[in-house]
């Protein structure tokens, strides 16, 4: 039981750290000056939040996060996050839904877990939320 909530515990951890992945950004339809803001989002971010476990847990993690342009509307993200029971290495892809939401899906190759993300952005700070069969994650990252 407690290995099984420890197995639990890290998939959560690798849904927050996909979180993150969900921020990256593009910039289709955009002026070039509103290019040049949005731009911001790639690179690094980081900040806290918490994961709700599918087993009824809940802990607070840290996430740091990179992300990268790979198209017009196309983002990728590695991101690394910890709680107080684990540290998980995650990556994302993401498109750009609306003028300032992301969303895509995340994989944890550490525990064989993913999900969906979804992002948020209002200038230097995103709102990230991650789903998947372990629990859910939120997450508010500044830029670095």
């Amino acid at each position: 039981m407690v290995q099984s909530e420890r197995w639990n515990t890290h998939r959560a951890s690798a849904i927050g750290v996909t979180l993150a992945a969900a921020l990256g950004m593009s910039f289709a339809g955009f002026t070039a000056a509103q290019a040049a803001d949005s731009a911001t989002i790639v690179g690094t971010w980081a900040g806290n939040g918490s994961i709700n476990f599918s087993s009824g847990t809940k802990e607070a993690a840290r996430c740091r996060a990179h992300f990268a342009k790979t198209g017009a509307t196309s983002y990728i993200m590695s991101a690394s996050c910890a709680t107080a029971s684990a540290r998980v290495d995650q990556s994302a892809e993401l498109t750009r839904v609306g003028a300032n939401s992301y969303a895509g899906s995340f994989f944890n190759q550490q525990y064989n877990t993913g999900g969906q993300i979804r992002i948020t952005v209002n200038g230097r700070s995103q709102s990230v939320r991650l789903s998947g069969e372990a629990g859910t994650a939120y997450f508010n990252l500044s830029k670095r």
